[in-house]
């Protein structure tokens, strides 16, 4: 469970859904200038949740607290990234996108039934949780289980227990599942205020 109660809604989650509604047409946003648009749910964890805490890089470079290290480029993207990989904005752009929809989203369409109908914070939660542990860990997680029961903020509680990284729990992975830091809106600050009353 969390190091603290994600029951209470926090203004600037509720500023970065309302934000992704404003700019949603059909479910879908414009989310990079030029780019195709994605589902707001990918925008939502893109924006709020991915790239903030991922950071982004435009050198491949060795994550070393993987197990085994593995090169990474753009905002914790690991396909097809070898040492010297060089990126551009608009590519990483494009490669967060992609892998989001077809990598991360459509599995969790697949294992989540009604998965369009459930909240979005919730959904973005997921998304960026899927990001990091991958879809089969998220499909089968506790956090998915609840979240199909329609249990959503115990569902973004659950999520809270993925906070290790090579076996050992880091503090900025805690942050980011929990309530984030200064700049930063965690996962589970998000999920709660998408789904409490």
């Amino acid at each position: 469970m969390p190091t603290q109660p994600l029951n209470q809604k926090s203004k600037r989650a509720a500023a970065a859904i309302a934000g992704i509604a404003a700019v949603s047409v059909g479910g879908m946003v414009a989310l990079f200038g030029g780019e195709k648009p994605v589902h707001d749910d990918v925008a939502l964890a893109s924006a709020a949740l991915v790239q903030p805490w991922e950071g982004r890089s435009l050198k491949a470079y060795l994550d070393t607290i993987a197990k085994p290290p593995v090169w990474t480029i753009c905002d914790g993207d690991t396909t097809n990234v070898k040492a010297g990989t060089i990126e551009t904005p608009q590519g990483c752009n494009r490669r967060l996108a992609v892998k989001m929809e077809r990598d991360y989203r459509a599995p969790l369409t697949q294992c989540i039934n009604g998965w369009e109908g459930r909240p979005i914070a919730w959904r973005a939660m997921m998304l960026s949780l899927s990001w990091n542990i991958g879809t089969g860990a998220a499909c089968n997680s506790t956090a998915a289980k609840l979240g199909r029961a329609g249990q959503y903020l115990a569902s973004c509680n659950a999520a809270t227990a993925f906070n290790k990284a090579g076996g050992k729990v880091i503090i900025g992975i805690v942050r980011r599942r929990e309530n984030g830091d200064a700049t930063r809106i965690g996962e589970g600050e998000l999920c709660a205020t998408g789904v409490s009353g």
